[in-house]
């Protein structure tokens, strides 16, 4: 099973651009992140951290003041793999940016790929 989606929460510093700016923001909670730590430790595995644990992979840039040209993103959309598929995680490119997106555009990045 995985459970993917948009959490909006940044479980770490690293899921963010410019952490300083986000403290009081609900993405980044301490409480928001906590729920989202303690739903991981039940057993899911975070596909991305598992395959590239510091690298900076932002999933979502707001169109305001040219976010995505400056790369200054957020990881707000996750992989949760339970422990039968993430045994099976082989891979992802785990890119920082996708192709050149329209404004209020996602990019949908390979961030995990499983063997049979």
């Amino acid at each position: 099973m995985i459970l993917a989606g948009d959490y909006n929460v940044a479980p770490a510093d690293l899921d963010v651009y410019k952490p300083e700016r986000w403290v009081d923001d609900a993405l980044f909670r301490p409480e928001v992140r906590a729920a989202f730590h303690a739903l991981a430790a039940q057993g899911w595995t975070d596909a991305v951290r598992t395959l590239h644990p510091g690298e900076r992979i932002y999933t979502f840039w707001d169109y305001f003041r040219n976010a995505y040209a400056r790369d200054a993103g957020l990881r707000i959309d996750h992989l949760l793999l339970n422990p039968q598929v993430a045994g099976r995680l082989t891979g992802g490119r785990g890119r920082s940016r996708g192709p050149g997106l329209g404004k209020g555009q996602r990019p949908c990045p390979d961030l995990g790929r499983t063997g049979a």
